[in-house]
């Protein structure tokens, strides 16, 4: 018969390619695993309250925790995380649970109480909690429209910064022949149509790096997207801010932003003119630990 009683805290952070749980009990780890984000299927309830406690059930067989906290990709609405937050207490009636979005889970894991988490990385979405305490979220448009300075927003900005330049009729620059290489075209003209070939986040995100090579070796167009980038990510803490967010403190992670330092200054300088007073701190653990604290804020209630 599992523990009743068993004071262990139960992290689960489900992002869009990975799942990370982390379980503890008295602040020592009992189990620590990542697995697939297939089949999570964040818009019907049932059947991600059954991907979260499937999970538990074979991680910790032997135990019923008594607070599981869940930051869940695709949630981003109250709505959505009240209904998977009901499934999932119904399924698991000794524990007390807590549904956020993933993104929400930087602040708690850089031991902060309040702020605003910025991720950038796949794509970009700035995430807090207002006065009121009701979620608020911006960005996270997809790679189709929206996430600049994500991996494929940088990739489609860039090409569009090559057109421009094109239709000034300036000749191509480094960022512009690093990219009909990539793409195996001869022509900037060409470059939309390749880009719209191999359309799909993944895709385009795997050129990114082509953007900051170019940029590292001189080129003027390579610097102008990665500031515009900048600025756009800047913004989504404007907006923050505007929303009665507060943004004394700014959590920043993502692999391009946390990997890329000439994106990551160009956004703290930008930053400081429209919020001087924030304090940027770069996530350096794994967002399963505010999952971790969460549920023990949780049990503590």
């Amino acid at each position: 018969m599992p523990d009743l009683h068993s004071g262990v805290r139960v992290g689960i952070d489900v992002g869009g390619t990975k799942t990370h749980l982390r379980a503890e009990r008295c602040g020592q780890v009992l189990a620590d695993r990542v697995i697939s984000s297939e089949g999570w299927r964040p818009a019907y309830a049932t059947s991600a309250a059954a991907f979260l406690t499937d999970l538990i059930a074979v991680t910790l067989p032997d135990t019923a925790p008594d607070a599981v906290a869940v930051g869940a990709h695709g949630c981003d609405s109250s709505r959505a995380c009240e209904l998977l937050e009901a499934e999932l207490a119904r399924r698991l009636p000794a524990a007390k649970c807590l549904v956020r979005n993933d993104a929400e889970l930087l602040v708690p894991a850089c031991g902060l109480a309040a702020g605003v988490g910025v991720v950038v990385g796949t794509g970009s979405v700035a995430v807090g909690r207002d006065r009121w305490g009701e979620p608020v979220f911006i960005g996270g448009w997809g790679w189709l429209i929206g996430d600049e300075g994500s991996a494929p927003g940088l990739l489609r900005e860039a090409v569009r910064a090559c057109m421009t330049a094109r239709d000034r009729g300036e000749s191509p620059d480094l960022l512009a022949i690093l990219l009909m290489r990539s793409y195996d075209v001869t022509e900037v003209a060409d470059l939309p149509e390749a880009l719209a070939a191999e359309a799909g986040a993944a895709s385009w995100g795997r050129r990114a790096e082509l953007v900051f090579e170019a940029l590292h070796d001189g080129s003027a167009l390579a610097r102008i997207v990665v500031d515009d980038a900048a600025v756009s990510l800047a913004s989504l803490v404007a907006g923050m801010a505007a929303r009665d967010v507060e943004v004394d403190d700014i959590v920043i992670a993502g692999g391009v932003i946390l990997n890329q330092p000439s994106l990551f200054d160009a956004f703290d300088h930008k930053l400081r003119t429209i919020a001087p007073l924030s304090t940027v701190h770069r996530l350096t653990v794994d967002p399963v630990v505010g999952a971790v604290r969460l549920a023990d804020r949780l049990a503590a209630t």
